[in-house]
């Protein structure tokens, strides 16, 4: 696969995992969904973000050497987290497609 797909993968499931980390807390849940939705267990929304960083991880060490890889997931998860929390402080009810 091309280095630039594995990166934009690495990128999607960067925030991704930013965004059901957030949802995990009860009061971004609540925020994001406006009390509609009954919030599922905290505990599968985080399982559910650290496996996708953790994915993410992988994709930047198929796209790059190792050292390279940590400093541009490390990176990634700097930016997806400023983009998830620019979300839930403008448009909080954008982050609902990343939960069914």
């Amino acid at each position: 696969m091309n280095e630039a797909l594995w990166l934009l993968l690495a990128a999607l499931t960067a925030l991704l995992g930013m965004a059901w980390l957030a949802l995990a807390m009860p009061m971004h849940w609540k925020q994001v969904f406006t009390h509609t939705a009954v919030q599922p267990s905290t505990a599968i929304l985080r399982l559910l973000g650290c496996l996708s960083l953790l994915v993410s991880a992988c994709c930047c060490v198929m796209a790059d050497s190792l050292s390279m890889a940590v400093l541009v997931w490390l990176m990634l998860l700097a930016g997806a987290a400023f983009m998830v929390a620019m979300l839930l402080a403008r448009y909080p009810t954008l982050l609902r497609i990343f939960w069914p």
